[in-house]
């Protein structure tokens, strides 16, 4: 028997593998947070699957999402990003990136790691929504306009409310896994 899954996954092999392993399991490592963070500034503006599509490219043009590697980044290496025809070439974004590891760091020095400043948001309990179909599901909400404020004001780029909320999905703060689906209870 099939399994039932969310909605938005079914029918592609690559959509239907992440749901059932990443989609929602909540993270609280620190390089994980980073990558999907970044993954999600590149996608915004774009759909998912082409930033999954391009997910390993990323990883390697990206040092692995070294967040430590990225931060140094100078204009040879921003150069080089712009001509990858394996990722989104963007010079906003790619600056982003740069920019966002940098004060990622400094949340880091500020809370002791990032999972504990983004998992405070929500005293390090995910939300569990009860989502029937996910296309009723908001693409912001309170919380994500709130935590994108902060992280605005904190320097970051590209982190506007549908980002964060999105963000917030992949990472597990929030379970929007539709009720029918057989991740809803597993995360």
């Amino acid at each position: 028997m099939e399994k039932q899954r969310c909605g938005w996954c079914q029918g592609d092999a690559l959509y239907e593998n992440y749901h059932d392993r990443e989609w929602g399991v909540p993270v609280k490592d620190d390089a994980t947070l980073f990558e999907f963070l970044i993954l999600e500034t590149f996608q915004a503006g774009l759909s998912w699957i082409t930033i999954l599509r391009k997910r390993e490219n990323f990883r390697a043009a990206f040092d692995n999402f070294d967040y430590k590697k990225i931060a140094t980044y100078k204009q040879d290496k921003i150069d080089s990003l712009l001509q990858n025809t394996g990722i989104i070439r963007n010079r906003l974004k790619v600056q982003a990136a740069i920019t966002n590891a940098q004060a990622f760091m400094k949340i880091q020095d500020e809370f002791g790691s990032f999972a504990n400043y983004f998992w405070e948001f929500v005293d390090g309990k995910p939300i569990k929504n009860e989502v029937k179909n996910y296309k009723k599901v908001p693409p912001t909400t309170a919380l994500s306009d709130t935590i994108s404020k902060d992280l605005k004001k904190r320097g970051f780029k590209f982190v506007g409310s549908t980002v964060i909320y999105a963000h917030m999905q992949a990472t597990g703060i929030v379970n929007d896994h539709e009720v029918d689906c057989f991740r809803y209870e597993e995360v």
